[in-house]
């Protein structure tokens, strides 16, 4: 247990460095990798431009060359850490997708063909609109992948999960291109209700019947004419956006899947965090798992597109899990919160505690059990899950275990991403409002009243027809998280500490949403 506290406090003070070790063997492979590191593709850096990009001193900021290569004018900026690992840990992809049709029974089936954006300025020519009724639908798409324990994990979902997207979309593309038609229960038959009846005799099934029309409210009995016949067997009504939503959290399952069975044949290290949105339809689909970080910045007003899972805001589903799977906690860590580490001197007195029940916080009697390593440890940036972790969603991390041990963190790390909705149709959008993405790297250090300050500012101050004008706020933003160095560090406004971490910042303006739809 000393070992285990050690280890935690080292992890408390310092994070999971790249480079090191993955829970159970040193991060170095004899197996190739799925993708070789890189930057951005869109950025067009040559590897001496990357190999200059990873001055750990000087962090120069990196920014669109050719603002053609993103849609919608999108701007983006990043820069390295401070020294944290070794490579830049982000990660960042942007594409515009064509779903294909389904092709009918007797056409053999093809990989469906993602269209680049390097071929489509802004995402537009090339026909995509005009082929879209004859060919499928077309969405855009933006990630954003945070990398820990090495960039392997990032990597490889910045190249991949765009196209586990595609393919659910592709599914329900049929439904989702009328908008009179709901989805039902069987997609591509009608569902047999009377197969359900058939089980019930004729007096049971009259019960059941009258048995809910009264729980509805009916008068009369059923089939009178006073009444219409109840429906025993009713169905959900089921939104299209939902379909879509549903896409997205089974790409990003199917995303981790591949992690998980690759890892047997290639070197893919570490975990990522992920933040993707989608348009599609008029609207934008926010999917978050991870500590990354997505608002909208309308008017000068601020919609919150994300939340971060951290293991503060997680804490009463991890400890769930540790309740209803003890074993999970290899019989070194207890799933209970106390406000300090539990001492032995303090079995059969009272102290403050909480579990998975509760919000507040109640007084329990201490019992050995209690002196166990807690589940989530430390607060705020510093909380860790298991002493190891400081995020509770994201992809890989399927062999990262507690140091010197063989607790596996995994079962408590969610790959599942929550995704908003935004209506862009709904609202009339000027030149300055945006959707900004980053990851954690920008938002340690400003919050969201600040960046939302500066990007409506500096937009302010831009011509409106400037086309680089987005990748000049990224720019912005990201020079005033780093700061400038000093000789105590690196230091933004006030005095404050720059951020030292991989930074990374998507500044999308809204209104050209508004012209795609």
């Amino acid at each position: 247990m000393l070992t285990r506290v050690k280890s935690a406090v080292a992890n408390i003070m310092g994070g999971i460095m790249a480079g090191g070790t993955n829970g159970d063997h040193l991060g170095i492979s004899d197996l190739p990798l799925k993708f070789p590191y890189m930057r951005p593709e869109f950025l067009g850096l040559s590897p001496d431009e990357i190999e200059c990009s990873a001055d750990h001193i000087a962090r120069p900021i990196l920014i669109l060359k050719e603002t053609n290569r993103l849609p919608w004018t999108t701007g983006y900026a990043e820069v390295i850490n401070a020294g944290k690992s070794a490579l830049n840990e982000d990660q960042a992809c942007c594409e515009v997708v064509a779903l294909k049709r389904r092709p009918a029974p007797s056409t053999p089936s093809h990989t469906p063909t993602t269209h680049r954006r390097s071929s489509l300025p802004n995402g537009e020519g090339l026909g995509l609109r005009e082929s879209a009724d004859s060919e499928g639908l077309v969405l855009h798409y933006w990630g954003l992948f945070d990398g820990h324990a090495g960039s392997g994990a990032a990597v490889v979902a910045s190249r991949l999960l765009h196209h586990h997207i595609q393919l659910h979309l592709q599914e329900v593309q049929d439904i989702l291109r009328n908008p009179a038609v709901l989805p039902t229960t069987c997609f591509g038959e009608e569902p047999n209700h009377h197969q359900h009846h058939q089980h019930l005799s004729p007096g049971g099934a009259q019960r059941a019947l009258t048995r809910a029309a009264s729980l509805r409210g009916a008068s009369g009995a059923p089939g009178s004419p006073s009444t219409p016949a109840p429906r025993f067997f009713t169905e959900k009504k089921v939104q299209h956006e939902s379909l879509v939503i549903g896409a997205i959290e089974n790409a990003f399952k199917d995303m981790d899947g591949q992690i998980e069975r690759e890892k047997a044949v290639y070197n893919i290290s570490g975990g990522c965090t992920a933040l993707a949105v989608v348009h599609l339809l008029g609207k934008l689909y926010v999917a978050n798992a991870g500590d990354s970080r997505a608002i909208i910045v309308r008017n000068g007003e601020i919609v919150p597109m994300s939340t971060e899972f951290t293991p503060e805001t997680e804490r009463q589903r991890l400890q769930f899990l540790g309740f209803m799977q003890p074993h999970l906690l290899g019989n070194e860590f207890t799933y209970l919160e106390f406000p300090r580490r539990v001492q032995r001197k303090e079995v059969g007195k009272r102290m403050l505690y909480r579990d998975f029940t509760m919000n507040g916080w109640a007084y329990k009697t201490i019992e050995d059990d209690d002196l166990k390593f807690p589940l989530i440890y430390g607060e705020g940036k510093k909380a860790r899950v298991l002493a190891t972790i400081g995020v509770t969603r994201g992809l890989g991390d399927h062999d990262l275990k507690v140091h010197d041990s063989n607790i596996y963190i995994k079962p408590f790390l969610s790959c599942c991403p929550e995704v908003k909705v935004y209506p862009l149709t709904q609202f009339e959008h000027g030149a300055d409002d945006v959707l900004v993405l980053a990851t954690d790297g920008l938002w340690d250090v400003l919050s969201n009243q600040e960046v939302a300050e500066a990007v409506t500012c500096f937009l302010g101050n831009c011509d409106p027809d400037d086309q680089n004008r987005y990748t000049m706020a990224a720019q912005d933003l990201v020079m005033r998280a780093r700061g400038v160095l000093r000789d105590r560090g690196w230091r933004i406004a006030n005095d404050r500490l720059g951020s030292g971490d991989d930074i990374s910042v998507y500044i999308i303006p809204l209104l050209h949403g508004n012209r795609q739809t």
